[in-house]
């Protein structure tokens, strides 16, 4: 089996910052692209950040360029999603997901491996 668990979600005041991580177990991450997903209530979800861990080519969608860090540590299995200057517009249920190539993108529709989510709450 493999799966992605993402954690690290919680209520925030805007401003603030948060450190998602997605742990991926039965795979191994430097085969894989993983990337950051949210969707708001009534949303459409939305590709947030993508890493290629092999070579950690990275990007980002345009409204969090500046604010979100994606990063992997691949000893350790795990990729994170490092957010900054959070406004209540980040409010959504974040996911992380994994996809066998070495590029990925934002499009959710390529990943076949996903985490459960974590929601992400901030406050005005």
């Amino acid at each position: 089996d493999c799966s992605a668990a993402g954690v690290g979600g919680g209520l925030v005041q805007a401003g603030g910052s948060l450190r998602l991580s997605c742990a991926a177990s039965g795979i191994r991450l430097d085969y894989y692209g993983i990337g950051w997903f949210r969707q708001a209530p009534g949303k459409e979800r939305e590709g947030v950040a993508w890493i290629s861990t092999n070579d950690g080519r990275r990007d980002y969608a345009n409204s969090v360029k500046g604010r979100f860090t994606i990063s992997s540590d691949v000893a350790k299995n795990t990729v994170f999603l490092r957010m900054t200057s959070l406004s209540p517009e980040d409010t959504a249920v974040y996911y992380c997901a994994a996809v066998r190539s070495y590029y990925p993108s934002l499009g959710a529709h390529e990943y076949d491996i996903w985490g459960q989510g974590t929601l992400v709450t901030v406050s005005s």
